[in-house]
C-alpha cells in the first residue's frame, strides 16, 4: 500500500466513525424516545342534557342543563383534566355533585382533579373503607383527595335543575360498593362495572365480589328499571360499545349464570382448580371471546368462581 491509498482508506474509515454505528450498512440511526399520543377522547349526547365521555377507563356519565351540573365517575387525572377542560355547558360552573359507582381507580383516579371545582363527591358507604384497604394492599398512601365526601348505604336521590339522579345500592356484585345511578327523567341509567359489555369482567373477590349475587343484582335491575332505559356500561368490547339496554344486561347475566355452571360441573368432575383454569374461552359466549394471554381474564373469572363455590 503507498502512501496515497493510505491516506484514502484511512479517510474512509474516519468518516465511518464520525457517522456511528447506526448508519453502517443502510441502518438508521435510533430515535429519540417520543411521549404517548394523548388517549382518544369522545363526548356523546344521550337524551334530555345527559351524556357519556370515554376516554381511558371506566366511561363517565354527565349531566349539563341552565341549573346543575352532575358527573358520574371520573376516569384517570389526564382524562379527567380533558373532561374538565370540554365539558359541554359547563362554562366555568362549579359541578354539583360526582358520583362513583364504586372504588376502583379507573373510575376514581380523576376526582383530585375535579374536587377543587365539585361541591360534593358521593359513593356508597362501603367505598372509603374499600379505597383504604386496596392502598394498603397495594402498599401506597391514600391521596385523601379521592375519598367522598358524602356516603350512603341505601339509596340516594336529588333535583338537580329539571333532572332527578337516584342512587341505590342492590347488593354486592362486582364489589360490595357497587351502585346503579338513573337519571330519572332522561331515563338514563349509568351500571358502572355492574356491567362488561361482551367482556370478561374483573370480578374482585378482595374487594367483596360475589358472582351469585352479581346474577340476582343484574336481574334486580332487569325487573326495576324501564325497559327502554339507555344503559351505560363502565367497559364494552368496541364493536358493542358503552350504551346499550336491557338484552345486553341479560347477556351478561347468562354469562355470570353460565360460568358458575361450568365451574360447579368441573368441581362434581373432580377436577382442581388449576384444571378448570386453564380453559381458554367459554362455550356459548362466542362475543366475549379473546385470544389466550395476560388480556384473556376467564382463567381469572373461573378462579374467582372456584373459589367461591368451594368457600376458598
Amino acid at each position: 500500500m503507498n502512501r496515497r491509498e493510505f491516506l484514502i482508506r484511512s479517510g474512509a474509515a474516519a468518516s465511518l466513525s464520525l457517522l456511528g454505528p447506526g448508519t453502517i450498512l443502510g441502518q438508521t440511526p435510533p430515535t429519540v424516545p417520543t411521549a404517548p399520543p394523548p388517549p382518544a377522547t369522545a363526548f356523546k349526547t344521550l337524551r334530555r342534557n345527559v351524556g357519556i365521555f370515554t376516554g381511558q377507563g371506566g366511561t363517565i356519565g354527565w349531566l349539563v342543563n341552565a341549573d346543575a351540573l352532575a358527573v358520574v365517575d371520573t376516569q384517570f387525572p389526564a382524562t379527567a383534566e380533558i373532561f374538565l377542560r370540554d365539558l359541554p355547558g359547563r362554562d366555568g360552573r362549579m359541578i354539583d355533585t360526582v358520583i362513583n359507582t364504586h372504588h376502583h381507580g379507573d373510575h376514581v383516579g380523576g376526582n383530585p382533579t375535579l374536587r377543587p371545582v365539585t361541591k360534593s363527591i358521593v359513593a356508597h358507604a362501603h367505598v372509603p373503607e374499600l379505597m383504604r384497604a386496596r392502598a394498603a394492599a397495594d402498599q401506597r398512601v391514600l391521596d385523601p383527595a379521592l375519598l367522598p365526601n358524602l356516603r350512603f348505604t341505601d339509596g340516594f336521590m336529588q333535583g338537580f335543575g329539571d333532572e332527578t339522579i337516584s342512587a341505590r345500592y342492590l347488593g354486592p356484585a362486582h364489589t360490595r360498593g357497587d351502585i346503579v345511578v338513573q337519571f330519572v327523567e332522561a331515563n338514563v341509567v349509568h351500571l358502572g362495572d355492574l356491567l362488561f359489555n361482551r367482556m370478561y369482567p374483573v370480578i374482585d373477590r378482595p374487594g367483596g365480589a360475589s358472582i351469585r349475587a352479581w346474577v340476582n343484582v343484574l336481574e334486580k335491575i332487569a325487573a326495576e328499571y324501564p325497559r327502554d332505559a339507555i344503559y351505560v356500561f363502565g367497559h364494552g368490547q368496541e364493536k358493542f360499545g358503552v350504551t346499550g339496554t336491557t338484552a345486553d344486561l341479560l347477556v351478561f347475566r347468562d354469562y355470570l349464570s353460565a360460568l358458575l355452571i361450568h365451574v360447579e360441573r368441573g368441581i362434581a368432575a373432580g377436577q382442581a382448580k388449576a384444571e378448570i383454569m386453564q380453559l381458554e374461552n367459554l362455550p356459548g359466549f362466542p362475543d366475549f371471546h379473546v385470544p389466550p394471554g395476560r388480556g384473556n381474564r376467564l382463567p381469572g373469572n373461573l378462579a374467582v368462581a372456584y373459589d367461591e363455590l368451594t368457600n376458598a
